[in-house]
């Protein structure tokens, strides 16, 4: 089986793996210099990168990979270190680069105003893949989105059921109005997205969020949504707005999340409330 192929399938059936690859050799071993080996994320495995504890230990630092979708480089000295004398090495040091290989960001925009016109043009330069639902046939189109994936004419529930959303998607809700957003909020917090913003004020926010926990929904399904939606820059227009939300989508997408200001809803319910909205 070729392995690129195989990374062009596992991106396309959104799943994840790791290659690693030998990038510098001295001395004797087991195999040779740019052997590659692709781990999925089921933990099989294709090709090889000369067997025995070294390819156990670069199989397990895949796994890592994966998960940290930061790469790593290995280094074995087959010489001095007696676990890798196993017969299967003839002594030597060798470097092994291991990078993730991750489905593409999948970005989903709800609405279509001028938030997400600008929210699409910077995220599309910054590598997501945009899908654009609105249920007004005049700001949905080819025309105001042309390298979309997908531009979405239609009502927001009938577009939401024929949605696929995988653990690598984002969705950003920037509707029109509160009774969309809210819509579209309550399926959202039931997908395994991997991000979900929603536009507005602290006051707008929290208000949603106790009317769809009245409904039924925990009140755990909402600490991971982002909202009000963006990184705190002071933004103020539409282009600056879409600025801040996608440098918080490519936080999340590093990984940096966790350096990153962010409060539980119980703790955004407790804060000054915001005077007006960022519509």
């Amino acid at each position: 089986m070729d392995i690129y192929e195989e990374i062009v399938r596992l991106r396309k059936d959104g799943r994840r793996g790791a290659v690693a690859t030998i990038v510098n050799v001295r001395g004797s071993i087991p195999s040779f210099k740019t052997a590659k080996m692709l781990v999925r994320d089921d933990g099989s495995i294709v090709g090889t990168i000369g067997g025995g504890c070294v390819e156990a230990e670069v199989w397990q630092a895949a796994r890592e990979v994966m998960e940290s979708e930061r790469p790593r480089t290995l280094t074995f000295d087959l010489n001095n270190d007696p676990k890798y004398d196993t017969g299967l090495v003839c002594g030597g040091t060798l470097e092994i680069f291991v990078e993730p290989v991750l489905p593409p960001a999948e970005l989903y925009i709800f609405g279509a105003g001028h938030v997400a016109a600008s929210l699409y043009k910077i995220a599309h330069i910054a590598g997501f893949d945009i899908t654009v639902v609105d249920d007004r046939e005049a700001y949905a189109s080819r025309e105001r989105f042309p390298d979309a994936q997908q531009v979405i004419a239609e009502d927001f529930d009938q577009a939401m059921a024929g949605l696929s959303v995988s653990e690598s998607s984002y969705i950003v809700i920037v509707t029109r109005g509160h009774h969309d957003d809210m819509r579209v909020l309550r399926w959202a917090v039931q997908t395994p997205a991997r991000y979900v913003g929603m536009i507005g004020s602290k006051r707008k926010t929290i208000a949603i969020f106790k009317e769809l926990q009245k409904e039924g929904l925990a009140a755990p399904l909402f600490d991971r949504v982002h909202a009000p939606v963006g990184l705190d820059i002071g933004a103020i227009t539409p282009e600056e707005i879409a600025i801040s939300i996608t440098a918080e989508l490519i936080a999340k997408r590093r990984n940096v999340e966790r350096e990153l200001p962010h409060m539980s809803w119980f703790q955004r319910r407790e804060s000054p409330v915001e005077p007006k909205e960022k519509l």
